[in-house]
C-alpha cells in the first residue's frame, strides 16, 4: 500500500502536527447563576457542578476562574417571585441586584468579559420571554422592554448583551437603543437559533423561570427546522449582531456547521444544562469516563464550527487542560 493514513497517527507528536481542530480556554465561556443576598452557595441538584451564588461567592469564583485563564462569563439572575410583574419592570430599575452586582464585579475585576441575558422570563410574572396578553406572547410590545433592559445592562458594565428571547426584530431594536445611549462599543451576542428543546430543564430549575402557562414553541424554533436557522441568522446579522448563537449545541451540530459555512460573523454555541447533566449522570453511573467524554464533547462543538463555546464544563475543561 502506497497510502497508509495510520503513519500520521503513529505518535502523539505526529498526531499533534496535523491536528485540525484546536480548542483553548480563550474559546470558552463559563455561565454563572447570581442570587441576591450574602454567603449563598447553593448547589443545583439537577446540575450538580453549578451553584446559585451570591455576589461574594461570584467574585471568588470569577477570581479562581481568571487565575486558570478563563476571562469570559455569562451571568444569569435568580429573581425573587415578589419582584416579578407582567412588564419585567425590575429588570431596569436602579436597585436591581443583578445590575448592582455587575457594577461591583467590573470595578473589582475589570479585565474580564461579561455577557448578559436579555429576556423577560427571569423578571416576568408569566415566566415567558415576551409580553403576555390573554395567553398570547406578543412580539412588538416586548421590544421596548428588551431595549430598556439592554441599556440598563450596558450602563452596569456588561461587555456583551445577550438577547435570548427570540422575538422578531429585537437585535435591531436593541442595537439602536444602545447606540442612542452612547454604547456603540457594547456588543450583541444574539441567541439566533434557539430551539424549543427538552434539554433546558436544569437551567429552569436554577432560575425558577419555567412558564406559568403554555410553552415557548411560538417563539423558540422547531427542532425539525434547519433552513429557518439560516433565515434567522441572516436577519440577525443584518440587524447588527456581533455574534450569532446556536442553542443547544450537541443535537444541533449541523446547525452550527451551516451557520459557520454561510456567515462571517462569529458563531457561538451554548452547551446547555441538560446536555451537561446527561454526561454527569452517565459518569456517576460509571457508564463513561467524564474526564474523557467531556473534552471530546466540547471538541466536537468546536469542530462543527463554533468560535465560542458556552458550557458549564468550561472551568473543568481548563483544569484538565491547564497547559492549553
Amino acid at each position: 500500500m502506497l497510502r497508509r493514513p495510520r503513519r500520521n497517527r503513529k505518535s502523539a507528536s505526529t498526531r499533534g502536527m496535523i491536528r485540525e481542530t484546536i480548542l483553548t480556554k480563550d474559546h470558552l465561556v463559563q455561565p454563572l447563576f447570581l442570587i441576591d443576598g450574602d454567603n449563598i452557595n447553593q448547589q443545583i441538584p439537577s446540575l450538580n457542578i453549578a451553584y446559585r451564588k451570591s455576589i461574594d461567592h461570584i467574585l471568588e469564583e470569577i477570581q479562581v476562574c481568571k487565575e486558570l485563564g478563563i476571562t469570559n462569563f455569562m451571568i444569569f439572575p435568580i429573581v425573587d417571585e415578589a419582584l416579578k410583574d407582567k412588564t419585567a419592570t425590575y429588570s431596569w430599575t436602579e436597585n436591581n441586584f443583578y445590575l448592582k452586582a455587575i457594577q461591583k464585579i467590573k470595578s473589582q475585576i475589570p479585565d474580564i468579559c461579561l455577557i448578559s441575558d436579555v429576556a423577560m422570563d427571569p423578571y416576568s410574572s408569566d415566566g415567558h420571554d415576551g409580553f403576555v396578553d390573554n395567553g398570547e406572547i406578543l412580539n412588538d410590545p416586548t421590544l421596548p422592554i428588551l431595549s430598556k433592559m439592554a441599556v440598563a445592562q450596558a450602563q452596569a458594565g456588561f461587555d456583551i448583551i445577550g438577547p435570548s428571547d427570540m422575538m422578531d426584530g429585537r437585535v435591531e431594536t436593541i442595537r439602536h437603543a444602545l447606540d442612542q445611549n452612547g454604547f456603540e462599543n457594547t456588543s450583541i451576542m444574539s441567541y439566533t437559533a434557539k430551539y424549543a428543546s427538552a434539554f433546558y430543564g436544569p437551567f429552569r430549575d436554577a432560575l425558577d423561570s419555567a412558564p406559568k402557562a403554555g410553552d415557548k414553541k411560538t417563539y423558540q424554533m422547531d427542532p425539525a427546522n434547519k433552513r429557518e436557522a439560516l433565515m434567522e441568522a441572516e436577519l440577525d446579522v443584518q440587524e447588527g449582531a456581533d455574534f450569532i448563537m446556536v442553542k443547544p449545541a450537541i443535537n444541533y451540530l449541523d446547525i452550527i456547521h451551516s451557520l459557520k459555512e454561510e456567515f462571517e460573523t462569529p458563531v457561538a454555541a451554548y452547551h446547555v444544562s441538560g446536555e451537561c447533566a446527561m454526561l454527569l449522570a452517565a459518569a456517576e453511573k460509571g457508564w463513561l469516563d467524564l474526564n474523557a467524554a467531556m473534552p471530546e464533547t466540547l471538541l466536537s462543538i468546536k469542530r462543527a464550527g463554533a468560535d465560542v463555546i458556552i458550557s458549564y464544563f468550561a472551568k473543568m475543561w481548563v483544569e484538565l487542560n491547564h497547559n492549553k
